[in-house]
């Protein structure tokens, strides 16, 4: 295993070389550069112009551009954003990514439960109405126009009824005197969930092997707990109304989201099951008198599971670059919107710099994937 993981890691970084090869080149090869959005500026004489391009490398050759960004990424820095000058790439995309992580993680992982349950039993019920209602409708939402289906989420949920926010992070109007900034409450909301659900994931893999009884309720109170104690710790740092905020504006996003990928999950998940329910150890489970609900859930559920959690992680990994449209419709600050900002100002820094990232959680998530087969399936071995 050892020897496969150092293998692979040679193979992710030619990977990430050749991909930050082609991305800068095709990025570079748009015309213009950042200090076009001055040329038109009549107050703004020619050789200030070639000030800017002096200072930012831009009257360069293109082939000593790239060799002096090689060498600084493969150092660690990315440059120098041009719209957030004189703030680093690495310092924007530090500040955006979480946000883009929480939104697109907690879709994620709520489409990925609930399509993954509703394949299971489309799967097992095939025939029924549920299988008919539920594919009709989970196929509609997966192939609606995106941007006019969050359109209508905002028009119906924001706009109408009142219940969330039209758009954006926050509330300016209530954070103007606020005594925490934005991006550290985030930040501490985001340390604690992570740290909550990782208790709940152990709490759950613990009740599941050891087969303890009444693991289903003791696994609702894990979540029941773990939301009382984020609750309750808003609240005793004063921040609760803050927090509140934020949350309030990730509902809408998150719902949306949800109800376009949960399709894809599910009918992954009944393909897959349909497929394992036709093998020889499925009839020999039924044949020992198994209940049909440990036969679907403990044999052919699980083994069903490789597709779908393949489909799982590659999703998280390209959820990093932060879905343009969703976050560009509801002007949600992330690496989606940072993406479409920097190719508007002509950016190039950001924009490759937010490219090579997402190249880097892929071939991270590839990686993962592979070290995760072996724990679900005991057959493969590298």
């Amino acid at each position: 295993m050892a020897r496969y993981l150092i293998s692979r890691t040679l193979q992710i970084l030619l990977t990430l070389f050749a991909f930050i090869c082609i991305v800068y080149f095709i990025v570079n090869a748009q015309p213009g550069d950042i200090s076009n959005v001055y040329a038109m500026n009549p107050e703004l004489p020619p050789d200030a112009r070639e000030r800017l391009q002096n200072q930012f490398g831009l009257n360069e050759p293109l082939w000593k551009q790239f060799l002096v960004y090689v060498r600084n990424v493969f150092t660690g820095s990315f440059g120098v954003s041009f719209s957030f000058y004189p703030r680093t790439v690495a310092d924007v995309i530090a500040e955006r990514l979480p946000r883009t992580v929480a939104l697109f993680f907690t879709a994620t992982v709520f489409s990925f439960y609930l399509g993954f349950l509703l394949g299971k039993i489309i799967a097992w019920r095939r025939g029924g109405w549920t299988e008919y209602a539920t594919t009709i409708g989970g196929v509609t939402l997966y192939t609606v126009f995106t941007p006019w289906f969050a359109l209508m989420m905002i028009w119906l949920f924001a706009f109408k009824a009142g219940w969330f926010p039209i758009g954006k992070f926050l509330d300016p109007v209530l954070w103007r005197d606020a005594p925490i900034e934005a991006n550290t409450l985030f930040g501490r909301m985001m340390l604690t969930a992570l740290a909550l659900s990782i208790v709940v994931f152990v709490v759950f893999v613990i009740t599941t092997r050891l087969r303890i009884a009444g693991a289903r309720l003791i696994q609702l109170g894990s979540i029941v707990a773990s939301v009382a104690v984020m609750l309750g710790a808003w609240r005793l740092t004063g921040h609760g109304h803050l927090a509140w905020d934020i949350v309030k504006h990730m509902v809408l996003p998150v719902l949306t989201l949800t109800l376009i990928s949960f399709a894809g999950t599910m009918l992954l998940t009944r393909n897959s099951m349909l497929e394992t329910m036709r093998e020889d150890f499925v009839l020999a489970a039924r044949a020992k008198g198994l209940p049909e609900k440990a036969v679907r859930d403990k044999h052919v559920a699980r083994n069903a599971l490789l597709p779908v959690v393949t489909s799982l992680v590659f999703s998280l990994a390209f959820a990093v670059d932060g879905g343009v449209i969703i976050e560009s419709v509801f002007s949600w600050p992330g690496m989606g919107q940072t993406l479409v900002s920097a190719a508007v100002a002509e950016d190039l820094p950001l924009a490759v710099g937010a490219f090579v990232f997402v190249g880097i959680f892929v071939l991270l998530a590839h990686l993962a994937v592979d070290v995760i087969y072996v724990f679900l399936d005991p057959r493969i071995r590298y």
